[in-house]
């Protein structure tokens, strides 16, 4: 009989999907004799059985191609939007993949599909992930496919806009993506010479931002470049969330923790004109005129790089290898120069932020970014900057 995978991409679309795709589908159809099926629209897909047949004429020249040519959505497993319901469709899911006797279900995501696809083994499917977002988030490797390409399109629009806040005198705010995680903010702030840089990980004090862009005023400089996380915040901000989240911690039943949780998702939404807020604040403070620019989806599409048409084909041919030895339950995790299984119990909810203690953040320092966390250095450190 002959050997059967299934693959889906879910979550958010990024670079270097399709390179995946190829990358896991040519050499386990050409190489080991499997016939591959891939499901439109992630989970989605999977539950309503919408199915496309991949083969070699399909998987040509989809290399370079951004997006991917299965679609995607975030919907989950065991909370599925069915009708005007929320439902757990995990076992129709099963249904599918027995229906279509796989031997294997390949899920390509983030941290969300990392856990929906460990939901799905812990119902007895031969499961194996390849970690794909722009945000770097994911546990247990070293880099994500989708980040060196939306690093590259966040660093070349801090470039373009030194010019338009130099010939205006004006600091440029630029929010960057990155959900919760300050990693994108961090390397294209730090690679495009950004002048303050604000990430999730280290809370801000506003005070200390405007100082830093006072004391470069003073110093004859024209220009200010913010780099904003989407999820960085105040010490203030930062402070409201960690007390919430304390007493969800605490809270002694489920309809207090229910309640609290809404409190959360209610101040989560509060910050959706956060770097708005923050533009007019730092305008006031400064006496400076202060433009937003929010680069949004834009770094999510696109050509991918080189390296992560690299690095999704390299991931992608070993969970290829992973399949032909039966080696399920795993994320395919970049280690140094090497692709490696990894267990997906030990992935599933591991969100990889920034350390405090990270060489990037050291080298912004060196060179006299703010990090909105303590005073901006004299002028006579900050001769790199631009």
């Amino acid at each position: 009989m002959s050997r059967n995978l299934g693959i889906l991409t879910s979550g958010g679309d990024c670079p270097g999907l399709n390179a995946a795709i190829r990358g896991v589908c040519k050499p386990a159809i050409n190489r080991f004799d499997f016939q591959a099926i891939g499901f439109r629209d992630g989970f989605r897909g999977l539950m309503q059985d919408r199915t496309l047949r991949l083969e070699d004429e399909l998987l040509s020249g989809i290399l370079t191609q951004g997006g991917t040519i299965l679609g995607t959505s975030r919907d989950k497993p065991n909370k599925m939007p069915v009708g005007d319901q929320v439902l757990d469709m995990t076992n129709v899911m099963v249904e599918t993949y027995d229906r279509h006797h796989l031997d294997a279900l390949i899920c390509l995501g983030g941290g969300g599909t990392q856990k929906n696809a460990k939901l799905l083994m812990d119902k007895g499917l031969n499961v194996i992930t390849l970690p794909k977002t722009i945000d770097n988030d994911v546990g247990l490797t070293d880099i994500t496919f989708g980040f060196d390409t939306a690093l590259e399109i966040a660093t070349d629009a801090i470039d373009k806009l030194h010019s338009t806040a130099t010939s205006h005198h004006r600091i440029i705010v630029v929010e960057i993506m990155g959900h919760r995680a300050g990693w994108l903010a961090l390397g294209a702030g730090v690679a495009g010479g950004a002048d303050v840089v604000l990430i999730p990980e280290i809370p801000y004090d506003l005070e200390r931002v405007a100082e830093a862009i006072k004391k470069r005023t003073k110093s004859g400089k024209r220009f200010s470049i913010v780099a904003v996380a989407e999820g960085a915040m105040s010490t203030k901000e930062h402070a409201e969330f960690a007390a919430a989240k304390k007493r969800k911690q605490e809270a002694p039943d489920k309809e207090t923790k229910q309640k609290i949780k809404a409190e959360l998702a209610s101040l989560d939404r509060a910050r959706g004109d956060h770097t708005v807020h923050l533009t007019h604040l730092l305008e006031e403070l400064v006496g400076m005129e202060a433009r937003l620019t929010i680069l949004g989806h834009l770094q999510r599409g696109g050509t991918p790089s080189a390296a992560d048409r690299l690095l999704a084909t390299q991931l992608g041919t070993k969970a290829a290898e992973c399949l032909n030895e039966e080696q399920f339950g795993v994320m395919i995790a970049a280690r140094g120069h090497d692709a490696v299984p990894v267990p997906l119990t030990e992935v599933a909810g591991n969100r990889k932020l920034v350390p405090l203690d990270h060489p990037w953040l050291e080298t912004a320092r060196r060179v006299g970014t703010c990090l909105g966390d303590e005073s901006a250095a004299p002028s006579h450190n900050r001769s790199l900057s631009i």
